[in-house]
């Protein structure tokens, strides 16, 4: 049986999106590389080789997507998965990777110093969230957060207070679908200023509330973009997204934007998003001969073309 790789998802480092593949090789997403692979099928035969510069963990069998395992473990199962989920994991699997989890409530003795931040993600769409502040901004560009500010600094209960505090008082949430931010990408401002004015606003409401809490320091409202971290000025609208990978499928295109976990590839059938979130569990391999713009995946196009920037 040929080689196959295993990706283990998309990081955004300094110098932006990096694959990340079983094994720990890494393959950097600059804008205008070709991200080409395929979709192993059930049968045994294929090609030997590196999957967008990816690294190779082996033979397996092939056809199925299968679970992920849960902090750092493989899943003892190995159950099938559905090829549309995001999480990657069978039912044991995801329970195990959020116990003792920040996200999931279940580590409130966690002793590191916790952020709490505004994100916006385009017009009258804004949540609140907090990340270790060794993180630094790492989880906003995870999140495709068009821009951000910090709202203040301190231990991880006090920043959960204080998150609390915005979702009662000011009616902000904690979480903002994927399928919703890339509808708002296509309405985003022009301008620096314009995207950055709900969050000044909100910034201003949030440290005057009363309730906050006393250990959580509050920082100054300074608005970070990441339009251009992310490639979305002057890109050709989306036509549609993949929504999910199946054995035997192509991907071919270049690579024109990236938000999150969002690739959007220019293809023969015009730029499409790719949610890398889909890509673990599956086993990869190469891109064929002559296999440049085509996309072989099922596709939900956008009902009405997006106009400005996706």
């Amino acid at each position: 049986m040929a080689q196959v790789w295993k990706c283990s998802g998309l990081r955004w480092s300094d110098d932006g999106p990096v694959l990340v593949w079983s094994g720990g090789r890494r393959s950097p997403l600059a804008r205008g590389k070709r991200v080409a692979f395929g979709v192993a099928e059930g049968v045994a035969g294929g090609v030997a080789g590196g999957v967008a510069g990816g690294g190779g963990d082996g033979f397996a069998d092939r056809g199925v997507r299968e679970c992920v395992g849960a902090r750092g473990h493989a899943c003892p199962t190995r159950t099938p998965v559905s090829g549309r989920s995001t999480g990657a994991r069978c039912e044991e699997c995801a329970r195990l990777d959020r116990a003792h989890s920040v996200a999931a409530d279940t580590l409130a003795d966690d002793p590191r110093p916790y952020h709490v931040y505004l994100a916006w993600f385009g017009p009258g769409m804004v949540k609140v969230g907090i990340t270790a502040v060794e993180r630094g901004p790492a989880r906003l560009l995870e999140q495709g957060a068009v821009c951000f500010s910090w709202l203040g600094a301190g231990p991880l209960m006090a920043a959960r207070r204080a998150e609390e505090l915005l979702r009662a008082a000011l009616r902000v949430p904690d979480r903002i679908p994927y399928g919703d931010k890339r509808v708002v990408r296509a309405l985003l401002p022009a301008t620096r200023a314009e995207r950055a004015a709900e969050i000044e606003e909100l910034h201003a409401l949030s440290v005057a509330l009363g309730g906050w809490p006393e250990s959580l320091v509050p920082e100054p409202c300074q608005v970070v973009d990441h339009v251009g971290v992310f490639g979305l000025d002057g890109v050709a609208a989306a036509v549609g997204e993949v929504t999910e990978l199946v054995p035997g499928g192509v991907v071919s295109g270049e690579l024109v934007a990236a938000a999150g976990p969002d690739l959007h590839l220019a293809t023969r059938r015009g730029v499409v998003v790719l949610d890398t979130r889909l890509l673990p569990g599956w086993e990869l391999i190469p891109a064929g001969a002559g296999s440049e713009g085509q996309l072989r995946l099922p596709v939900r196009e956008f009902e009405t073309p997006q106009d400005g920037l996706f």
